[in-house]
């Protein structure tokens, strides 16, 4: 009698404990499940595609190996908007910054009051007719292969930002267009927003606010510097 009810507890006591790991087991794979179907979400925006420009036309698609210096001309404003020209000057530097980094070729700055003095005018979009001897004057005042226009189509330097460029590469020995570009990247646009915050790598790991993206989108010389360098990101290949 005694071993039988010994044996008995015994039993109970092992069914008790296993009945126990399985029920747990069951809560963990639950909340497994639970917690998949509300991150996925998240996972889907986070890795959603950011914008990229298409408005892009480039030939051939590498520098032939004797283009090798380019004359950078002023930035153009596109019309007489209050806020263009003093986006000219604003982003100037950050052009030309980004202008150095692609490394695809040699940029020298066209100097602004000699192209009023001889040309009547200190900046050009390349739309314009030009006057017959431009590329042969800037190629004997710049020893040039090429020349790029800049031209600036929107700024809006308050929340949400916005700035449009319209790019041209001309090779200066045939009048060649080689690259042209016409983009505005408006920041109220979400994939903008994003392609912004990681530009040079700076959005973290998750979609937290930080200091480094609020000044990507609220300051104009850092939303500046990205929409320049996203465009000439597209320039052809040395």
């Amino acid at each position: 009698m005694n071993f039988r009810a010994w044996s008995g507890g015994d039993d109970f006591r092992r069914q008790k404990v296993i009945w126990r790991a399985g029920r747990s087991a069951g809560l963990f794979a639950l909340c497994g499940v639970l917690a998949s179907c509300q991150t996925a979400p998240l996972q889907t925006t986070i890795f959603r595609r950011d914008f990229t420009p298409d408005n892009v036309f480039v030939y051939p698609r590498k520098l032939s190996l004797d283009f090798r210096r380019v004359v950078v001309l002023p930035i153009a404003p596109a019309a007489d908007a209050q806020d263009l020209p003093e986006g000219c000057e604003a982003l100037t530097p950050v052009l030309w910054e980004q202008i150095v980094k692609t490394k695809r070729f040699e940029a020298v700055p066209a100097d602004a009051s000699h192209l009023r003095q001889r040309m009547g005018r200190a900046s050009w979009t390349g739309r314009e007719v030009l006057p017959p001897d431009f590329f042969a004057y800037l190629r004997r005042e710049y020893d040039c292969d090429g020349v790029l226009f800049a031209e600036l189509t929107t700024y809006r330097a308050y929340s949400p930002l916005a700035v449009g460029w319209r790019f041209k590469l001309v090779d200066a020995r045939t009048g060649q267009v080689i690259w042209s570009a016409d983009e505005v990247f408006d920041a109220s646009r979400p994939e903008v927003q994003r392609a912004a915050s990681h530009f040079e790598q700076v959005k973290p790991v998750l979609p937290l606010i930080t200091a480094n993206n609020w000044a990507m989108l609220n300051s104009p010389s850092y939303f500046g510097r990205y929409s320049a360098a996203a465009l000439l990101d597209t320039l052809p290949e040395r």
